[in-house]
C-alpha cells in the first residue's frame, strides 16, 4: 500500500467513503473505486494517483462511539483488500481507539490533578490562619502551667474563653520541650496552631473545645502520669499533635452516618471513615507554607512522626480500639509487657488515644453533666437527620424520642469502653489513678441516676441550645 506522488490528497471526513464510514460505524471493503457512487471521483484530479482499492475502517472508543476513521489506497501488489486485510487493520484500529482513548483520559487526569491543585490551594489559603494572627500571638505572653491549671486531670475549659485554650495549648508545647527539640520555628508554630483551631466546625461537641481537652489529657498523662518517663520525645509529639488534630473538619456525625448517606468520604475510605479524614486535614495543615511546624525534621524522623501520627489519630476509632484492648490488657494482666517492643509500643500509644478521647467521663460530676448534655446533641442532631431524610430508626443513643435512657447509655458507655482502659493504663503507671478514680465516681453517678424516676434525675445543664433535646 504506498503512494508515488509529491502531493497526498486530502479525504474528507463528511461526504464520500469516510464520511459513510464514520456516519455508519460499518466498514467498507471497496475492489473498485470507481464504480462505488460513494467515491468522490474529484480526490484523484490534479494528481498522478489513480485510486483503485479502498479499505475503510471505523476507530472507535469504549463506549462504541466512532472517533476516527482509517482509510487504506491500493494495496502494492494491485489486488483488492482481502478478509486478512479486513482483519488486520481491524485490530489496528481497536489498538488506535484505545490509544486514543487513553491519551483522552490521561489528558483529563492532568487537568482535574491541576483541578485538585488549584483548589487545594485555594483551600489552603483560607484554611490556614493569617500571618498576622500568628504574629499577635507571637506576641503574646503565655502563663504558666500552675496559673492554667493545666496539669490537672480534673481540669475544666468551662470557665476559660477559646484565647486561653489557645495559650493553654503553646504552654502545653513548650514544657514538653517539643519546639526545641525539633526545632520548630515559634511563629510557624504559632500559625499551625491558629489553622488548627481554624480547621474545627463549629458543632455541638466535635469541635476545637474537645480537641483541646483531649489534648490537654494527653498532657498530663505525660507529665503527671509520668508517662513521658516510657515515651520517646518522636512519640510524644506524635501524640500531642495527633490530640490536637484527631477530629480536624469533623461534622457531627459518625462513620456509619457516612455510610448510610454514601457520602464522598464514605466512598474515599471504607473503613475508619471519619479517621482518616482528620488525618488528611492534619497533614493539609502540616504541608501547608507558614503552618509547616515540621519543616526542620530529618527526612528519617519526619517519616516516623508522620507514621506516628496517622497511627495515633486512627486509633480513636472505636472500631480499632475493640482489636486493640484484649491485646493490650493481656500484655498487662501477664506482666508481658517489653516497652521495647514495637508492637508493644503501638498498642499504650493507642490505648493513651482513647483514654484521653474519652477522657470527658473522669472529669468532675458537674462537668461532666455537661458534656454528657453536648454529646447528647450532637448525637439526636444525627438521629434527626437519619429520621427525616433517611427514614430510618436510629439506635437508642441517638434517638432523641429515647433521652430519657440517657443515665443508662452512660454507664453501659463506660462498662463497654472507659472503664477497662483506665483499669489496664493505670497498672502501667499508678500516677494515671486519678483518670480511673474519676470514671469510677461518675459510674456510680450514673447508675445513682438510671435507677431513679424520671422526675428525681438531676436535670442536665444548659450548656446547649434548648431546641436541640426538644423534639
Amino acid at each position: 500500500m504506498t503512494r508515488e506522488r509529491t502531493h497526498a490528497p486530502r479525504f474528507p471526513t463528511n461526504p464520500g467513503i469516510t464520511g459513510y464510514v464514520a456516519s455508519t460505524g460499518e466498514a467498507l471493503n471497496i475492489p473498485d473505486a470507481y464504480q462505488d457512487n460513494r467515491f468522490d471521483q474529484e480526490v484523484d484530479k490534479g494528481t498522478d494517483f489513480k485510486t483503485h482499492a479502498i479499505l475503510c475502517m471505523p476507530i472507535k472508543d469504549v463506549k462504541r462511539k466512532v472517533i476516527g476513521v482509517i482509510q487504506l489506497v491500493n494495496k502494492q501488489d494491485g489486488t483488492a483488500f482481502n478478509k486478512n486485510d479486513e482483519n488486520l487493520i481491524e485490530a489496528f484500529a481497536i489498538f488506535c481507539g484505545m490509544g486514543i482513548h487513553n491519551t483522552q483520559m490521561f489528558e483529563q487526569a492532568v487537568r482535574a490533578v491541576a483541578r485538585q491543585k488549584i483548589a487545594l490551594e485555594v483551600m489552603s489559603y483560607h484554611a490556614i490562619a493569617s500571618e498576622e494572627d500568628a504574629i499577635e500571638l507571637k506576641k503574646t505572653i503565655i502563663p504558666s502551667v500552675e496559673s492554667l491549671k493545666i496539669l490537672d486531670f480534673g481540669f475544666s475549659d468551662f470557665k476559660i474563653n477559646d484565647d486561653t485554650t489557645i495559650k493553654a495549648t503553646v504552654r502545653m508545647f513548650l514544657d514538653l520541650d517539643l519546639l526545641q527539640s525539633f526545632q520548630i520555628d515559634y511563629l510557624v508554630f504559632c500559625r499551625w496552631i491558629l489553622s488548627v483551631k481554624k480547621n474545627y466546625r463549629n458543632v455541638i461537641y466535635h469541635n476545637w473545645r474537645h480537641a483541646f481537652n483531649v489534648t490537654q489529657t494527653m498532657f498530663c498523662m505525660l507529665e503527671a502520669g509520668e508517662m513521658k518517663n516510657i515515651l520517646t520525645t518522636v512519640e510524644r509529639l506524635a501524640l500531642m499533635v495527633g490530640c490536637l488534630c484527631h477530629d480536624l473538619d469533623h461534622r457531627g456525625t459518625n462513620n456509619q452516618f457516612q455510610k448510610k448517606t454514601m457520602s464522598p468520604l464514605a466512598e474515599l475510605y471504607s473503613t475508619s471513615t471519619m479517621e482518616h479524614h482528620h488525618f488528611d486535614q492534619c497533614i493539609m495543615i502540616l504541608t501547608t507554607k507558614g503552618s509547616d511546624i515540621f519543616r526542620n525534621l530529618s527526612q528519617e524522623t519526619y517519616s516516623q512522626v508522620i507514621n506516628l501520627l496517622k497511627s495515633a489519630i486512627l486509633a480513636t476509632d472505636l472500631a480499632l480500639y475493640f482489636s486493640y484492648r484484649p491485646k493490650f490488657e493481656a500484655l498487662i494482666a501477664t506482666n508481658n509487657s517489653d516497652w521495647s517492643n514495637e508492637d508493644h509500643r503501638n498498642l499504650l500509644r493507642s490505648m493513651m488515644m482513647t483514654a484521653s478521647d474519652v477522657a470527658a467521663i473522669t472529669k468532675p460530676w458537674e462537668d461532666q453533666k455537661k458534656i454528657a448534655a453536648l454529646v447528647a446533641s450532637e448525637f439526636f442532631e444525627q438521629g434527626d437527620i437519619e429520621k427525616k431524610t433517611l427514614n430510618l430508626t436510629p439506635i437508642p443513643m441517638m434517638d432523641r424520642a429515647q433521652s430519657d435512657k440517657l443515665p443508662d447509655l452512660q454507664v453501659g458507655f463506660i462498662d463497654d469502653i472507659c472503664m477497662p482502659v483506665y483499669k489496664a493504663i493505670s497498672k502501667v503507671s499508678p500516677k494515671l489513678n486519678p483518670l480511673l478514680e474519676g470514671c469510677q465516681q461518675n459510674r456510680n453517678n450514673w447508675y445513682m441516676q438510671s435507677k431513679a424516676k424520671p422526675e428525681d434525675r438531676e436535670p442536665l445543664p444548659l450548656v446547649y441550645p434548648k431546641r436541640l433535646l426538644t423534639k
